[in-house]
């Protein structure tokens, strides 16, 4: 998962950015970093994709594109 599809999942479950740390078990401080371009922690990247993942967000990639679904 990178930063934008991050956003792209947050934003589409309809998570704070605050929440989505809390649940992740990260600081949102680390998430604002992340979803702005700055580099993470791989670990901190698994758990927040794996958080996201838990409420139903599939990440997407292939011919260069990426992009992420979430149910209705």
């Amino acid at each position: 998962m990178n930063a934008k599809q991050c956003k792209m999942a947050r934003d589409g479950l309809g998570l704070t950015g605050r929440v989505l740390a809390e649940e992740a078990g990260v600081p949102y401080a680390t998430l604002a970093r992340f979803e702005a371009g700055a580099n993470i922690r791989a670990d901190t990247v698994e758990k927040l994709a794996d958080t996201l993942a838990a409420s139903g967000a599939q990440f997407v990639y292939g011919a260069d594109r990426y992009g992420v679904t979430v149910p209705e």
